[in-house]
């Protein structure tokens, strides 16, 4: 059974940093293509950035050069720093594990339960 677990979300002031981490269990992670999405209030669930087990690397338009994903095959865990923080990033963050690596939500079939990341103005 896989399970993800998200952590490191919390509040921060524009400008600012966080960096989620994403533990995964029941898999073996080094053969997954690992994602973030996010998603606002009223709004849909939307990619965020991708990584695959050959190194591929998929940025949302909205996200290049602020946010960087990484993945650590040896602790199972893949990670989303994000710098710049902008109020627009407020969303519950999802970590997401899937054969392949893309952008597409459906690409992905297992999920973990989210954290709440919250940038002020």
């Amino acid at each position: 059974q896989v399970q993800l677990v998200e952590s490191g979300g919390g509040l921060v002031q524009a400008g600012g940093s966080l960096r989620l981490s994403c533990a995964a269990s029941g898999l073996t992670f080094s053969n997954y293509g690992m994602a973030w999405f996010r998603q606002a209030p009223g709004k849909e669930r939307e990619f965020v950035a991708s990584n695959g087990w050959s190194g591929a690397t998929y940025y949302a338009d909205s996200v290049k050069g602020r946010f960087t994903i990484s993945r650590d095959n040896a602790k199972n865990t893949v990670y989303l720093q994000m710098n710049s923080l902008k109020p627009e990033d407020t969303a519950v963050y999802y970590c997401a594990a899937g054969f392949l690596v893309d952008t597409k939500r459906g690409s992905y079939h297992d999920w973990g339960q989210g954290t709440q990341v919250t940038v002020s103005s």
